[in-house]
C-alpha cells in the first residue's frame, strides 16, 4: 500500500532513509546529511509517499516529490519537480517496493500536470539506476553536480504526459 506519510510517521521515515543510505555505504557516521534525510520534505509543498507492507503495515520505503522552488536541486521551473529522499528498507529491497513507490510518485506528478521529473543519484547506486532506466528516465549529464567535494550526483530526467482529470 502506498500513501502520503502521516505526521506520526515522520521520525520513522527519516530513520528509514538514514538506515537505507548507510546500508549502501553512502552515509558515513557523523555525516551532516543524515539530519537532512531525517527531516526532508515534511514542511512546505513536498509530497512524502510511503510504502507499507500489506500484511503488517511495516514501513518499507519512501520517496519525496519536491515541486519547483528555491530549494530545487534540478527542477528548472514550475512545470518540473524533483524526486528526492528515495529509500527502501534494506530488508525490503528487491521485493518491488521501490518500483511501486517510483510509479506512485510519477503518477502523482502527472496528476499535478507536471511535464518533467528530475532526480539525481550517486554512481555506486546501480540498482537504483536500473530502476530509473526501466521507468523511462534518461541520463542528463549536463545537470550532474557535486554538492560537496568528492560527492558526485548523476542527473536523470523523465518527460511526463499530464494525467487527464475527470470532471
Amino acid at each position: 500500500m502506498i500513501r502520503q506519510a502521516l505526521p506520526g510517521e515522520y521520525a520513522a521515515v527519516g530513520e528509514l532513509r538514514v538506515s537505507a543510505y548507510r546500508a549502501l555505504g553512502l552515509l558515513p557516521e557523523g555525516s551532516g546529511y543524515a539530519q537532512t534525510l531525517r527531516r526532508f520534505g515534511f514542511d512546505g509543498d513536498c509530497t512524502v509517499l510511503v510504502g507499507l507492507g500489506e500484511a503488517d503495515g511495516e514501513l518499507l520505503g519512501t520517496i519525496t516529490l519536491q515541486p519547483f522552488g528555491p530549494d530545487s536541486e534540478l527542477a528548472r521551473d514550475a512545470t518540473e519537480a524533483d524526486l528526492r529522499a528515495f529509500a527502501v528498507s534494506p530488508a525490503a529491497q528487491g521485493r518491488g517496493a521501490g518500483r511501486a513507490l517510483l510509479a506512485a510518485a510519477i503518477d502523482a506528478a502527472a496528476r499535478r500536470g507536471l511535464l518533467r521529473l528530475r532526480l539525481c543519484t550517486r554512481p555506486p547506486m546501480k540498482a537504483a539506476q536500473h530502476l530509473y532506466a526501466g521507468a523511462g528516465f534518461s541520463r542528463t549529464p549536463d545537470l550532474d553536480f557535486e554538492p560537496s567535494p568528492g560527492i558526485a550526483l548523476c542527473a536523470y530526467t523523465l518527460p511526463l504526459r499530464p494525467a487527464l482529470t475527470r470532471p
